[in-house]
């Protein structure tokens, strides 16, 4: 099922209506759906290496008001709506677990890293900051940043070297990110422990 929704949004990046698309698939990821934006995003930048920072700009733009939605889920119809979507793909056990367990301070720097590196899954995390009622400004705040922050990079990236990082992007800017992101938290929990 993955390898077809993956297949069925790259097949967007070619169509006229691509960057309503783009702005629908960042839209879903950051609360419902599996694919992230990012699959969309990179063919429509190297395809068209000029519109890099509007396509950055629309899918941040739009997976912003996806995490907002996500946050409104997760605070407003957590049991109608959200649970049935966190159960779908299987991250209710890692949803609870988190909610069980998460600070604050934790919440914020889970915001940044999901945003960045998708650690973890930014779908759970957007939920998470509703159910748990996060401030709403923090979290817009951070959303922007995050997002912004990954996907001006890869515009940048993608216009500066073009088809030739493609697979870097591919197969080892989400391993940097992530370990990035596993930097922060370790950083985080040093910084706990010894407070």
């Amino acid at each position: 099922m993955l390898r077809k929704l993956y297949d069925w949004t790259m097949s967007l990046a070619g169509r006229k209506s691509a960057e309503a698309w783009l702005g629908v698939i960042a839209f879903v990821e950051s609360s419902v759906f599996l694919v992230p934006a990012d699959v969309l995003f990179v063919p429509m930048a190297l395809s068209k290496p000029e519109k890099a920072w509007r396509y950055a700009i629309i899918a941040t733009v739009f997976s912003v008001l996806g995490g907002m939605a996500g946050w409104l889920l997760g605070h407003f119809a957590f049991e109608a709506i959200a649970r049935p979507v966190l159960e779908f793909y299987g991250k209710l056990d890692v949803f609870e677990q988190m909610k069980s367990s998460v600070s604050y301070e934790m919440m914020v720097l889970l915001l940044v890293t999901s945003g960045l590196a998708h650690l973890p899954p930014i779908k759970v995390v957007t939920i998470l900051a509703g159910a748990v009622n996060i401030n709403f400004g923090l979290f817009v705040v951070s959303a922007i940043i995050a997002r912004g922050a990954r996907f001006l990079v890869l515009a940048w990236l993608l216009q500066r070297y073009g088809e030739s990082i493609r697979h870097f992007i591919e197969n080892k800017l989400g391993l940097i990110a992530g370990l990035g992101a596993f930097i922060l938290i370790l950083l985080y929990g040093a910084y706990r422990t010894l407070i």
